[in-house]
């Protein structure tokens, strides 16, 4: 997979010590006749992290006020209804790779020219090599490696200090017993109830291509579906855990570091079988030059060397640029170095599985509506 080689980079995250420079100034907007954006995103502290490397310094150079749409997830079927509607109120949209892929598809996301439409590295590297093998999409701006892992409680009793030791742990309720939250949505959950079914890494994908490998998953999800707590926002799991809720959740993996990090919660992270992804913003087709311009001069900035580096003060995700990765350094609050809670750190990704962004955005529509209605059931 191209995902596999774009990482190589942020691998070596913590060992780069080259000092770059952010981009000089901020261009003037041409005719861009908005004074206020809204910007569709994960909400919790996804969105505050883009609120202090983005948001604010982008509205105090222009005085444009950002409003923040916390949709998450259910962006893209707002989008979609939106665009029927004839009513695009979303300027950008924060979402994962295989949505931006099949809203590219659908031409309800703007086709990006990546060299002239965004910024050059600060030592003239065009975005398009900076971003590199990234650029899954032609109308998709990554912005952040991420994963998708687990966090568990530190003081469950009822486990007599045993602690989890791979993701297959989900799946044994005899060793640790209590509620789990897992999202509600097939993807990943699919991939893992096969890993822990036996079903070989490799293989995963050719599996969940039919019939019998989708109930193969089903049936070990129906193993602890009576356990299973079902999440939709980001913001979700590391509540759930810190009230005790639940004894184990999938979560992303900045918001357990919030959790564990930030608020001093009794949590821990379960880094096996990660499954990472990128996330990035589109713009969406169907609106005004005006906004169109103003959508592309924030994205410009906000996808800049610096702006992608000073996200990662503020939440443990990769920044998508190569050029990024040597300004991460400590959390803007803490002062404690944010690489080694970075989900591409080497001590961290010990086994790791690659999300298929291009698998689910041709099998996505129709695999979320089995999981529906196998939740109904």
């Amino acid at each position: 997979m191209k995902f596999t080689a774009g990482l190589t980079g942020l691998f070596a995250l913590s060992a780069v010590a080259t000092v770059v420079t952010a981009m000089d100034a901020l261009p003037e907007c041409e005719n861009c006749g908005s004074d206020d954006m809204t910007i569709a995103s994960w909400g919790g502290a996804y969105t505050k992290s883009q609120d202090e490397a983005y948001h604010k310094p982008y509205s105090a150079m222009t005085d444009v006020s950002i409003i923040n749409d916390d949709s998450g997830a259910k962006a893209v079927a707002k989008l979609r209804a939106m665009n029927e509607a004839g009513n695009i109120t979303f300027d950008v949209v924060d979402v994962v790779a295989a949505d931006a892929i099949r809203l590219c598809d659908e031409g309800l996301a703007l086709e990006i020219d990546f060299d002239t439409m965004l910024a050059a590295a600060p030592d003239g590297t065009p975005a398009s090599e900076d971003f590199g093998d990234l650029l899954v999409s032609d109308c998709f701006i990554p912005q952040i490696v991420y994963s998708t892992t687990f966090g568990y409680r530190t003081d469950n009793e009822a486990w007599a200090g045993a602690v989890p030791e791979d993701v297959c742990a989900v799946f044994d309720t005899e060793n640790f017993p209590g509620q789990r939250a897992l999202e509600k949505r097939p993807i990943n959950n699919m991939e893992w109830a096969l890993m822990c079914d036996g079903v070989a890494t490799t293989d995963i994908y050719d599996v969940l291509s039919t019939d019998e490998g989708v109930q193969q998953a089903f049936d070990k999800l129906a193993t602890i579906k009576d356990e299973t707590i079902w999440w939709s926002a980001g913001a979700e799991p590391p509540q759930l855990l810190a009230d005790g809720e639940v004894a184990m959740s999938s979560a992303y993996n900045g918001r357990l570091f919030a959790a564990i990090e930030e608020e001093n919660q009794p949590i821990a992270m379960l880094w096996d079988a990660q499954v990472f992804d990128l996330d990035g913003w589109i713009i969406p087709t169907g609106m005004s030059e005006e906004r169109t311009n103003r959508a592309l001069h924030y994205i410009k900035f906000a996808t800049d060397t610096q702006r992608l580096a000073d996200q990662a003060k503020y939440i443990s995700y990769g920044p998508a640029r190569a050029s990024s990765a040597p300004l991460v350094g400590q959390h803007a609050e803490l002062g404690i170095d944010m690489a080694p809670h970075m989900p591409t750190d080497p001590d961290n990704a010990q086994n790791t599985f690659l999300y298929n962004y291009e698998w689910w955005a041709d099998n996505s529509d129709d695999l979320d509506a089995k999981f529906q209605a196998w939740l109904a059931q």
